[in-house]
């Protein structure tokens, strides 16, 4: 389970936060597991601190992704959030870099396609709930068009997690989880 948000900073031109880990060298949106006895939403702010170094304010939730990482399903809950003005803290040292970038380019930058697939999706819902752009018309339209881009594998792999994740939740729901 893991936490992250759609960080945007309000400008003549809105920016979305994208942060490059060290370790694998790529540009992914922040977010991070939870600590013990930390809720999403807690764990999303703390981890957006630490990767982007910038205090953000908190607003409604956007939607989960689910993918696959080391041969298990990661579960990642994501907040829309607002930042103001400067970093307040060094990034941590997980995080090599943060770039602010529109919308467009945040997608491009992005490394897993199943996160340029997210944001592609939940981007313009995240601008349009700031007030920073109309609500999308055919958010179904950016789905399909999103699910298109996957290669076989990526699709089969969607499939197996859509699958993994009925089971999980018929299981909480039968009470057993």
């Amino acid at each position: 389970m893991a936490a992250g948000g759609i960080v945007l900073r309000r400008g003549s031109t809105p920016l979305i936060a994208v942060v490059r880990q060290r370790k694998r060298n790529e540009w992914v949106l922040p977010k991070g597991k939870l600590d013990d006895g930390e809720t999403p939403k807690e764990a999303a702010h703390r981890e957006v601190l630490e990767e982007t170094g910038h205090d953000v304010a908190i607003h409604e939730f956007l939607g989960t992704l689910v993918y696959q990482s080391g041969g298990r399903s990661k579960v990642v809950h994501f907040w829309r959030m607002e930042a103001e003005g400067g970093p307040v803290r060094k990034l941590m040292n997980d995080i090599k870099a943060v770039d602010w970038l529109t919308l467009d380019d945040a997608i491009a930058r992005l490394s897993r396609e199943y996160e340029r697939a997210f944001l592609t999706q939940t981007g313009p819902i995240a601008l349009a709930a700031a007030g920073l752009a109309p609500a999308p018309m055919h958010a179904t339209d950016d789905i399909d068009a999103a699910l298109q881009t996957l290669t076989p594998a990526e699709a089969a792999s969607v499939d197996e997690l859509r699958h993994g994740l009925l089971q999980k939740v018929k299981a909480w729901l039968r009470g057993e989880a």
